[in-house]
């Protein structure tokens, strides 16, 4: 039979043919079959995928994330290797708390871009400052606009193209004349720091490389500080995905406030947002009690419609 290696390679591969990125779970499955090498097993057992999953970190969590990513490669090896255990779906039973939506107000944002603003040198100022005004204004994931090529944002039709995103989507994104002149600036910035580009990364680094994910949430987190945002609960606190979060949930208001179809144009937010479906983006509705209090209106008034509607012919019969 082939190695350990050889078969978690053939594995990935299939999954990602289907759609899956898996690059998180990607690198962990090649720690867990190292692992496996390393302790001399030559397949998968419920006991060694237990330890390797409780070995690193202290949270259950992760614990039951790692396990979740042995079981699921145990699933594919019991296929050519009957010896192969399974471990059970709720062996480690953990599921970390939701995070609350932490939904900035227009000037807690200004806030962060100001405080972006004083970071040394000026390309790390734009680069910080373009980044929360994009995800501010446009609803991007923040690995879409780190992985954004400088092919994708084209000037002339206003617009971003993210490609190959989470699951697999792409899509265009229409972007106002404000944000497509901030956006040039930045790239003239960029281009008079680093005019033979060493990437093709649109945003870059000091060293002219990608954005990485990690150091922009450990700057993210600084700039949160300097701004002087505060957590509103333990499981509320400010993220950059909660930009995001907070441009639906601000264009669904101004959608209820203007008496429009919601429930029409929802369809357009989730392909704008990336979304599979509708369903995923009305999650953010739950996310901000004033959307709530709008939603609850609006129910009432077609509920005052629907009941007008039906006493008519009521009325309509007594008098005649």
């Amino acid at each position: 039979m082939s190695s350990l290696h050889d078969i978690a390679e053939d594995y990935l591969r299939m999954r990602r043919a289907l759609g899956y990125k898996l690059n998180i779970s990607g690198w962990h499955l090649e720690k867990f079959v190292s692992y496996l090498e390393q302790i001399g097993a030559t397949t998968v057992t419920i006991e060694n995928a237990v330890a390797w999953a409780t070995s690193a970190g202290t949270d259950p969590s992760y614990w039951a994330q790692r396990l979740s990513i042995a079981r699921q490669f145990a699933r594919h090896l019991q296929t050519i290797d009957p010896t192969c255990e399974v471990p059970p779906a709720q062996l480690l039973p953990y599921r970390a708390p939701r995070a609350i939506p932490y939904l900035y107000e227009p000037e807690e944002i200004a806030a962060l871009m100001d405080a972006a603003g004083e970071l040394e040198p000026p390309l790390l100022a734009a680069n910080y400052q373009t980044l929360i005004g994009l995800l501010a204004v446009s609803g991007m994931r923040l690995g879409e606009a780190i992985h954004l090529d400088r092919g994708d944002v084209d000037v002339r039709h206003r617009l971003l193209r993210v490609i190959d995103s989470k699951f697999g989507k792409s899509r265009e994104i229409v972007l106002h004349d404000t944000t497509m002149h901030a956006l040039s600036e930045y790239g003239r910035l960029r281009d008079r720091r680093f005019p033979q580009p060493r990437c093709e990364a649109f945003l870059v680094s000091l060293r002219g490389t990608r954005l990485n994910m990690n150091a922009v949430h450990d700057m993210f987190a600084r700039l949160v500080q300097v701004a002087g945002l505060k957590p509103r609960s333990p499981r509320c606190r400010p993220r950059p995905h909660d930009l995001r979060h907070a441009f639906a949930v601000r264009t669904l208001l101004e959608w209820y406030r203007d008496g429009v179809d919601v429930q029409a144009r929802l369809p357009l937010l989730s392909t704008y947002m990336g979304h599979v479906n509708p369903a995923s983006t009305f999650y953010y509705l739950t996310a901000a009690p004033e959307l709530l209090q709008l939603v609850a209106n609006r129910l009432d008034s077609n509920m005052e419609l629907s009941l007008i509607h039906i006493s008519e012919p009521t009325r309509q019969a007594e008098t005649s």
